[in-house]
């Protein structure tokens, strides 16, 4: 296997139509029924991003094969899970790992098409589901229409912090870059860990040590923000190499799921259907979380009143440190993840909070690249916010675990959502992205 990586490598720095065919199948086995359970995709993807952040094929370019690939995988599970039906328990892998499938059919069955979505970015479940979706004769057409987004997701998440790498590696970082880099990433690395073994192990007060963690985290970073400065200026001086005109589009999209419209709008909602379902703890940690970080962000950007990157053609008038996009983004995403994550095994929370974290890392890192924010901006925000639920979560659950919402309420409360998303979205866009423009 460590030849057959070394080989894709050699091939695609010899040259970008190597590198773009190495992408496509390497996407494309990664999403194929049972292949991708055993290939190493992670590290291959993320390895061939690096390489093509170093050479002259476009980031355009190298998303479109990605995404291309991962259709073309999830096509053909689709398939071949159509055509055997009952003979798919008996194909190799599954023969000998029979409870691969059975996960994969809990998952399926308890959240329909939303598992295919989330599964994607859940390694064992991502080439399983496509295959049991055909072997339960989903409608095709349903089928494809997640895909198309799924894939589009995936392709994102895996293909730009790889292509990110490589472009920095490119360049000649500025004296204490990687010193300062290296900080953050340690203690961004040692609070997860922490709060991930809590999880894992099941531990009654998990979120208080979570909270902990976090909390020893952003107190740090509120300390020695002004420290950080030469990582602030050279990834917000690297974001805008990667500036054109789709790609902004995209990202003015995002970063409205932040808009405080957007997230009022959206909390709203939420509460109102968690009150309507009776779901009365569920609201109050909904509602704690969502509250309590906005209230805490906005007093405190009042108190470092850190000013924004002057870059925007229309400067924006509120302070910069925290992020309030990356705040409301992570406890609005945090707080589904949790409220999915309930009544699980430690496993499946950790998979279903990792999943919900993709919509509000997006968002987060589109306040860079429009030049809204600094990154240590958005990691305060994201800090902030998680500080904040694993509190609330913890001051909810004292007396007894939060019961889990039912599939009718997801049923509903995920449409909703979503519906309200496109509304909010598509309201005055020409205006926001002038506002944006660079």
């Amino acid at each position: 296997m460590n030849d057959l990586i070394n080989l894709i490598f050699e091939w695609s720095k010899a040259s970008p139509y190597w590198l773009g065919t190495a992408i496509f199948i390497t996407a494309f086995l990664e999403c194929l029924a049972l292949v991708g359970i055993v290939l190493p995709g992670v590290l291959l993807m993320f390895g061939l991003a690096v390489i093509a952040g170093t050479s002259s094929l476009s980031l355009l370019s190298v998303l479109l094969l990605a995404w291309l690939g991962g259709l073309c995988g999830d096509a053909l599970s689709y398939a071949l899970g159509y055509r055997l039906q009952h003979k798919v328990p008996k194909l190799p892998l599954l023969r000998t790992h029979p409870e691969w499938l059975i996960n994969a059919q809990v998952h399926f069955e308890r959240y329909g098409a939303l598992s295919l979505l989330v599964g994607r970015f859940i390694g064992p479940l991502r080439p399983v589901l496509p295959l049991l979706a055909g072997m339960l004769s989903m409608p095709y057409t349903q089928f494809a229409t997640v895909s198309f987004f799924a894939a589009a997701g995936w392709a994102l998440a895996y293909i730009i912090p790889g292509w990110l790498v490589g472009a920095a590696l490119e360049l000649s970082p500025p004296q204490g870059f990687w010193w300062q880099a290296g900080w953050i990433v340690l203690s961004l690395a040692l609070c997860s860990l922490v709060s991930l073994w809590g999880c894992l192990r099941g531990w009654r007060n998990s979120s208080l040590i979570s909270a902990c963690a976090y909390g020893i985290a952003f107190i740090a970073l509120m300390l020695n923000w002004q420290s950080f400065a030469v990582v602030d200026s050279y990834l917000h001086d690297l974001s805008q190499l990667l500036r054109t005109p789709w790609l902004d589009q995209t990202m003015v999209v995002i970063t409205r799921l932040g808009d405080f419209s957007t997230q009022l709008t959206l909390s709203a909602l939420l509460c109102v259907l968690l009150f309507i379902f009776k779901q009365y703890r569920a609201l109050i940690f909904s509602a704690a979380t969502l509250l309590t970080t906005a209230i805490s962000n906005n007093v405190l950007k009042h108190f470092f009143e850190r000013p924004r990157p002057d870059v925007l053609l229309e400067s924006l008038t509120s302070f910069s440190f925290p992020s309030g996009h990356s705040a409301s983004g992570f406890a609005f995403f945090l707080v589904l993840g949790v409220l999915a994550s309930r009544q699980q095994p430690q496993r499946w929370r950790v998979l279903w909070l990792l999943t919900a974290l993709i919509p509000a890392i997006s968002i987060a890192l589109s306040r860079v690249y429009l030049t809204a924010h600094w990154p240590t901006d958005i990691l305060a925000g994201a800090l902030l916010a998680s500080v904040i639920c694993s509190i609330s979560l913890f001051w909810v659950q004292i007396k007894q675990p939060m019961r889990a919402l039912k599939k009718q309420h997801w049923q509903i409360i995920i449409p909703s959502v979503l519906l309200a998303l496109a509304i909010l979205l598509t309201w005055n866009l020409p205006e926001t992205l002038q506002i944006y423009a660079y």
